[in-house]
């Protein structure tokens, strides 16, 4: 089988390394596609391929129909919005994600942020300490939990919510379980965002939600910025002079928060949750691995798209 690497943004060198290791001990071929500008390179790529591992490449139903013997995409990474799923289960093909591979990175990035938000973005003034602060994880999967894990260290006060997820467990973790979304804005001065992109949640943190936090509330914001009402933030900045939002995705108004609120809203340039050697490594090497188990046995664990 012929397994295409096809990364705009490139994998780091030793992680193409492994990938190629895991790919040719499985018996595969394996081919690059790196830092191609124009769609139609892409589509002349993957014209022979049998598999694809992807970063944030756009995979809709024109790759799809110019991949003809096409049968698993692979996202490295969790999010996985940036394939057409129901394309890609039109024409037969598997498409997965590598969940908790990049987990840590944006952990560490999330609280990274919490710091740089809670001092000030760093301008000199008095700011406050994160210990026996409320923090809320909206969606307690493997980035919240790991969320939870540094934020203790912290010494902070940790609540989480996700409906899908059993109170036991995130009791055992030492996380206070939330029964709602209102309940987590009302207690919660900090809420870190880590729900994906769908048609339930886009723009559902919205001004309603916002305007129940406490004093002092900062959003943080490492899932998908579409979640996130931007005129509602707008509406929240102007109503709540304490309120900061802090975030790894450039939200679209970002001119206007900038120049009306540069003391309290701050976005990095690109995403950067999983920006890390090591996080680029383990989900390189997780996309390669379920390829070959899928071609050598069938296995379809972390499937994503339906059949």
């Amino acid at each position: 089988m012929k397994v295409l690497i096809a990364t705009d943004k490139p994998f780091a060198k030793v992680a193409v390394e492994g990938i190629r290791k895991v790919v040719e001990d499985g018996g595969h071929t394996l081919s690059l596609l790196e830092k191609y500008t124009e769609k139609s390179q892409l589509l002349a790529a993957v014209s022979d391929v049998n598999a694809i591992i992807i970063r944030s490449d756009i995979i809709d139903s024109e790759v799809f129909a110019a991949a003809k013997d096409l049968k698993i995409v692979v996202r490295a990474g969790a999010g996985y919005d940036n394939v057409d799923l129901a394309a890609a289960t039109q024409v037969g093909v598997c498409v997965m994600n590598t969940p908790g591979q990049n987990a840590n990175a944006v952990a560490e990035l999330a609280l990274g942020m919490m710091v740089y938000a809670f001092r000030n973005l760093f301008n000199g003034t008095s700011g406050a300490e994160l210990m026996g602060k409320k923090l809320g994880i909206h969606a307690y999967g493997n980035v919240g939990r790991n969320v939870a894990r540094i934020a203790k260290g912290f010494g902070m006060e940790v609540f989480a919510y996700d409906p899908y997820c059993r109170s036991e467990d995130i009791e055992k973790d030492g996380v206070t379980p939330i029964c709602s979304i209102n309940e987590l804005y009302e207690t919660c001065q900090v809420v870190s965002l880590h729900i994906p992109a769908t048609p339930e949640t886009k723009n559902s943190i919205n001004y309603e939600l916002l305007t129940k936090m406490p004093q002092g509330a900062l959003l943080l914001n490492t899932a998908r910025k579409e979640v996130v009402c931007e005129d509602d933030l707008v509406k929240v900045f102007e109503a709540r002079p304490d309120f900061k939002y802090i975030s790894d995705i450039e939200p679209g108004n970002k001119a206007e928060l900038t120049e009306k609120f540069a003391n309290r809203y701050y976005a990095t340039p690109k995403k950067m949750g999983a920006q890390t050697a090591e996080a680029n490594i383990n989900a390189g090497l997780a996309a390669a691995k379920q390829i070959v188990s899928f071609f050598a046995t069938g296995n379809e664990m972390f499937r994503v798209n339906k059949k």
